[in-house]
């Protein structure tokens, strides 16, 4: 439980000082230690909450947060999300589609953004139905794998050119925080049902452990480390842990 909760607080440190959660490789790093794979997205979407909340606030009380504008996507993605929390998933499907988000969220990593402050060069017009379809599908996709699902409403808001760098990093922080807590509440539901969700309280070392992690990454993304280099990092870590999850689901499938 050690070496795991340290684990944990790297990911939160990385993580946070690039505005995310880490959910997906909380997940990631719960399946690598054979954890029963039915309680992983509970403990991951809390660890979740924990770390994204302050991240959340920050960017809302420094005025990057417009709720009018997030509203659209939230709408449809947190009862989606709800509703992929509730889903029972084999592990053999819960583990594929964990890897590959994961190859996606190291891809995310790596995707440019244009200077925080600098004004999009032409945000896209979009249709009034495409931030609820695209909210639904990423808030599913987001309760299915235990994630909030901020790192793939990032690059498909960049490609949109919906705003700038930091007007985007703080709507995902919000996407994330709802949706987590809402695929949060469809996982407890289902796991109270089977019986399972008492088991989630003999890994509560992992808490405190994203709790001081994200803090930290906070400080350092905000004040100290360079973000590209950061960036870096955090795509390092995601490559290598979603490689060894789908080198795993091709064992079972083959």
């Amino acid at each position: 439980m050690i070496v795991l909760s340290f684990s944990f607080f790297v990911t939160a440190i990385l993580y946070a000082s690039v505005g995310f959660g880490g959910g997906s490789t909380y997940n990631a790093l719960l399946v690598l230690a054979d954890i029963d794979y039915r309680i992983l997205p509970v403990i991951a979407l809390m660890c979740n909450v924990i770390v994204v909340s302050g991240g959340a606030y920050r960017f809302a009380r420094a005025g990057h947060v417009d709720f009018q504008r997030i509203a659209p996507w939230i709408v449809t993605s947190v009862p989606a999300a709800l509703l992929g929390g509730a889903l029972n998933l084999s592990e053999t499907l819960f583990v594929g589609l964990l890897g590959f988000s994961l190859l996606v969220a190291g891809l995310r990593m790596l995707w440019p953004e244009r200077k925080a402050g600098a004004p999009p060069q032409a945000i896209i017009n979009q249709h009034r139905f495409l931030p609820l379809l695209l909210g639904a599908g990423l808030g599913l996709l987001a309760g299915l794998v235990g994630i909030g699902g901020g790192i793939f409403l990032a690059p498909v808001l960049h490609l949109l050119r919906w705003d700038n760098a930091k007007a985007i990093a703080g709507t995902c922080s919000v996407f994330i925080l709802v949706n987590s807590l809402s695929g949060l509440v469809g996982q407890a539901i289902k796991l109270d049902h089977a019986g399972f969700l008492s088991g989630v309280g003999a890994y509560w070392m992992l808490f405190p452990a994203v709790l001081i992690g994200g803090q930290i990454g906070s400080h350092l993304g905000a004040a100290v480390l360079n973000p590209k280099i950061i960036r870096w990092m955090t795509a390092g870590l995601i490559f290598y842990v979603s490689l060894r999850l789908i080198w795993r689901w091709l064992g079972v499938i083959i």
